[in-house]
């Protein structure tokens, strides 16, 4: 109702006309019924028969005519509101907190979205198309058997009514949860697709595509048995909908019968009767169908309006105002923190000051809280309590779009869509020129193999950045990171993926890159943090050890020592929590 309020105009163009049009449908009976009293007269009234046949042939071709015309205007209709619905999806989607997206897989999300744009053209057919017309002809036809017979235009109701609440029962508490039971296991199948399609390189190394195939064949299967059990109540709702429709049909036609017996009706007045009941009934039988198409579409909408009803998880505040970072002082103020479901809290009142413009490293092993610092700091969490403050300012009152164009990140694992490398470069400062592109290319070495590509910037880096390697995939990273010069960066590994000669050029870029800014460097390798102003040293979400890397490596029994010492250098902590 919400997106038909958007265009009204639209909407009563398509009510109008097909209004008139089943009118027209309604009112041929009636002179089908004085045509055959005027045949029935014989010769002498060959000019009634005219205007009888001329008044049909007009019935016919208006009633055309406005049906076109209402066909006309519901497709510009139809597609607006599936645009919209697309749109809103996808806007209401993309906003959900991490820890909604982390439990949801994209392949399910993509086929409640899709299944629920085509409902809202399904759901626009029936209640328009369909419905609509079929209450214009129920309730005209039997209005005219009722003015003249008041028995049949009971009989009419009474079978009609009856027939109307046992279409919504049925489709209602017997069809429907077969229905959505059944769409439960389609998004399942469409979530299993682009799971096993998005990760076919490691089926391919482990051999795993028959695996995969008995995997999709048995979720088929469970589908299969799902959507046979509500295809089956269809069936047997469909026929006792149509053994009623037949009781119905025969009751109107024995008293029609019985008023021309009694010689209260004449050959056209049963005409008319038998006629108008054959269009009744066509719409009537239809009537089943379009309930059923109209539950089925409500079933499928069904997932897509939960997911607007999904809380957002880390909302702006009303009002919030852009944050804006002049030096880049970086504040934990006493906060604690438990991811969702977490009995204890990851952080139990942490306290930390980073000064603007310090680098500083932040060390330990799988789950001590380094990752989880920094998804606080791009506010992705929010605390249980405690602050956390940019310049003095408390993030959870910014927006989080102004905050996050802030810091500049460079993930381990770089994100890329399926654009060209340009528009992946360029991702982080919309609206930045070529120049600036290529600039941020080179300065993170990544202009010569972009170069020696046919398409150079223009070529397309597949899904998720396949067509290049995992050293490629980086560099367009710190590329991207280049361009965004922001005056606070994160840094989580960005070197790991990099061959040697390279991971030397990148060491050398970043530095004038971190020069002046606020950096934060999540480290793997502990020979990489040398260079920075400070070391934090998580452990079990607390700082255990904190100062200058050379201070921390002349505790003797201390625990960065020690791990530099476990690595010799290049060891690289496999443990890592994502």
């Amino acid at each position: 109702m919400r997106r038909w309020r958007r265009r009204k105009r639209l909407v009563a163009a398509v009510v109008v006309t097909m209004t008139l049009s089943t009118a027209a449908e309604v009112y041929a009976p009636v002179w089908i019924g004085r045509l055959t009293d005027v045949l029935a007269a014989g010769p002498a009234q060959r000019s009634e028969a005219l205007t009888a046949f001329f008044f049909l042939a007009g019935l016919g071709i208006g009633a055309i005519a406005l049906r076109h015309l209402a066909w006309w205007a519901l497709t510009p209709l139809t597609l607006g509101m599936m645009r919209d619905t697309t749109d809103e999806a996808f806007s209401r989607a993309i906003r959900l907190s991490t820890e909604w997206h982390v439990h949801n897989s994209s392949g399910g999300v993509v086929r409640k979205v899709t299944r629920g744009m085509w409902a809202v053209d399904m759901l626009n057919d029936v209640l328009l198309l369909s419905l609509l017309p079929s209450a214009v002809v129920l309730g005209a036809s039997v209005a005219l058997m009722a003015r003249q017979w008041p028995v049949l235009g009971a009989i009419m109701v009474l079978g009609v009514t009856a027939y109307v609440v046992l279409t919504v029962l049925l489709a209602t508490r017997v069809i429907s949860p077969a229905s959505r039971l059944s769409n439960q296991w389609d998004t399942r199948i469409g979530a299993l697709l682009t799971d096993v399609l998005g990760a076919s390189a490691a089926v391919k190394a482990f051999a795993g595509e028959a695996r995969e195939d008995r995997r999709l064949a048995a979720l088929t299967a469970k589908w299969r048995r799902r959507t046979w059990r509500g295809w089956m109540r269809n069936t047997w709702s469909s026929t006792a909908q149509l053994a009623w429709l037949w009781l119905v049909r025969t009751a109107v036609t024995a008293t029609a019968l019985f008023y021309w017996w009694d010689g209260r009706a004449s050959v056209g007045d049963l005409t008319f009767v038998l006629t108008a009941y054959l269009v009744v009934h066509a719409y009537l039988k239809d009537i089943g169908a379009h309930i059923h198409h109209l539950q089925l579409a409500v079933n499928q909408m069904q997932e897509l309006v939960e997911l607007h009803a999904e809380p957002i998880g880390v909302p702006d505040r009303a009002s919030a105002p852009p944050l804006v970072v002049t030096a880049g002082d970086i504040r934990f103020d006493g906060v604690t923190f438990a991811y969702p479901g977490q009995s204890a809290p990851l952080y139990d009142g942490l306290s930390v000051h980073i000064p603007a413009g310090q680098k500083v490293g932040l060390v330990g092993l799988s789950g001590a809280g380094k990752t989880s610092f920094v998804k606080l700091l791009q506010r992705l969490y929010d605390p249980v309590a405690g602050s956390i403050a940019i310049d003095g300012v408390d993030i959870a009152g910014v927006t989080q779009e102004s905050l996050r164009h802030q810091i500049a990140l460079v993930p381990q694992e770089p994100v890329l869509f399926h654009r060209s490398i340009a528009e992946n470069i360029g991702y982080g400062r919309p609206g930045a020129g070529m120049a600036a592109i290529e600039r941020a290319a080179r300065l993170a070495h990544a202009d010569r193999f972009i170069n020696a590509l046919p398409q150079g910037y223009r070529t397309l880096v597949g899904d998720r950045g396949v067509r290049l390697s995992g050293g490629e995939r980086q560099r367009v990273a710190l590329a991207r990171a280049f361009l965004v010069d922001a005056p606070i960066l994160v840094l989580d590994e960005a070197t790991s993926n990099l061959d040697a000669e390279s991971e030397v050029l990148i060491q050398a870029a970043i530095a004038p890159l971190m020069a002046d800014r606020t950096t934060v460097v999540i480290a793997h390798r502990l020979a990489t943090v040398r260079m920075l102003d400070r070391i934090l040293v998580f452990e079990h979400g607390r700082i255990i050890e904190d100062g200058p890397p050379a201070d921390l490596m002349g505790l003797d029994a201390g625990r960065y020592r020690r791990l530099v010492e476990q690595q010799g250098g290049t060891l690289v902590l496999t443990q890592e929590r994502a």
